[in-house]
């Protein structure tokens, strides 16, 4: 989850957003050195005298200015490309989960063990416990095994919604009378927070969304308990 001071992403806890992370990383390096470049270009303009009046074109710097830009472009286009399509892929599923988007909580499925179902209300503050996180703890926390591929299916039951979880690269709209599915896999244990980020209504920051990811043995005994 972010922290005070934190300026850089959240921690991944899924490949697909250590990719994402390695991507904004890439990203940002090519910006750096266009940066670089072009204000060295600028501050050497401002501070020479050289003087030239009968320069009307060079073919060979216009050539340069064209070709270069267009491969930079593909060195960022690729790997995004590559990431658009890897988010979209369902692979072969284990666990499948639905999420209902309610003004203003969540309600979850698991319709492979019986149908069961439960809501997920944000705690008040006032009944907040000591090591619980203002305006993200839930009372029913979803529980997911990781190291499994979980196919999330997500709609609304009253206006657009939005679940959303930066840590494990997860952002699907909840739209009335659709629904709509996204795939991720967790690789470590650990509570993952997460927020709606579709404005919804006057309660929009108070539905917040925790998964709890746990191994496959504790997932199947809390499977039996419940």
């Amino acid at each position: 989850m972010a922290t005070w001071k934190s300026i850089l992403l959240q921690d991944a806890a899924s490949p697909l957003m250590e990719q994402l992370i390695m991507f904004h990383n890439h990203t940002l390096l090519i910006l750096f050195m266009i940066t670089v470049m072009v204000g060295y270009l600028m501050s050497t303009l401002f501070f020479n005298k050289y003087n030239y009046r009968f320069l009307l074109e060079n073919q060979t710097i216009e050539i340069i200015w064209t070709i270069a830009p267009a491969v930079t472009l593909i060195f960022i286009a690729l790997p995004s490309l590559q990431l658009l399509y890897l988010l979209d892929e369902i692979n072969n599923p284990l666990v499948s989960m639905k999420s209902i988007g309610h003004q203003w909580y969540w309600s979850y499925e698991y319709s492979d063990f019986k149908n069961m179902e439960f809501d997920s209300y944000m705690i008040p503050i006032n009944e907040l416990k000591f090591e619980g996180f203002r305006l993200l703890d839930v009372d029913n926390r979803t529980i997911l095994p990781y190291n499994s591929q979980i196919r999330m299916l997500v709609t609304a039951a009253d206006v657009i919604h939005s679940w959303t979880i930066p840590a494990l690269s997860v952002k699907i709209d909840a739209t009335p009378g659709r629904l709509n599915q996204i795939s991720f896999l967790m690789n470590r244990t650990g509570l993952f927070f997460g927020q709606c980020s579709e404005i919804c209504g006057a309660n929009h920051s108070f539905m917040p969304i925790v998964i709890e990811s746990i191994s496959m043995n504790f997932f199947i005994k809390w499977l039996k308990n419940n």
